[in-house]
């Protein structure tokens, strides 16, 4: 009993708590382009930047995906950006285009890294139709 209660303290003990911050994306953004760019570090550490980037970058972008398909079943068109399909280079694209736009932000902003990179898709993924009817 005592070894169960110990262990559920220290679970519940207090731990550092830090979000994924806009400069960590940066930096491990820069680590995924280069090692998409076939430009790899010999630093392991550097590999597990790299998955991470590419991991929230692709996590965000299904996310979305999962929300536009939701909201067409119920006749929404979110339109906010439009990925380009069967595109071989998509990940750089996308990498590329988080690391452009995280780049330009000031450098003390607090904006969470999911919408740095839904903005960032916005940016360089614009949808070509917009949501009004065409006059």
């Amino acid at each position: 009993m005592i070894k169960k209660l110990l262990c559920l303290l220290a679970l519940l003990g207090p731990f550092a708590v830090h979000a994924y911050s806009g400069p960590e994306l940066l930096k491990d953004c820069q680590v995924a382009e280069e090692h998409l760019a076939d430009r790899k570090s010999p630093d392991p550490y550097d590999s597990v930047r790299s998955t991470r980037c590419l991991s929230y970058v692709a996590g965000v972008a299904d996310g979305y995906a999962v929300g536009d398909y939701l909201a067409e079943r119920v006749g929404v068109r979110l339109n906010a950006f439009c990925l380009p399909k069967n595109d071989p280079d998509l990940s750089m694209r996308l990498v590329r285009a988080v690391v452009i736009h995280v780049e330009r932000m000031p450098p003390n902003a607090t904006t969470g890294t999911a919408t740095l990179v839904a903005g960032a898709f916005a940016r360089a993924f614009p949808c070509s139709d917009s949501l009004e009817p065409r006059k």
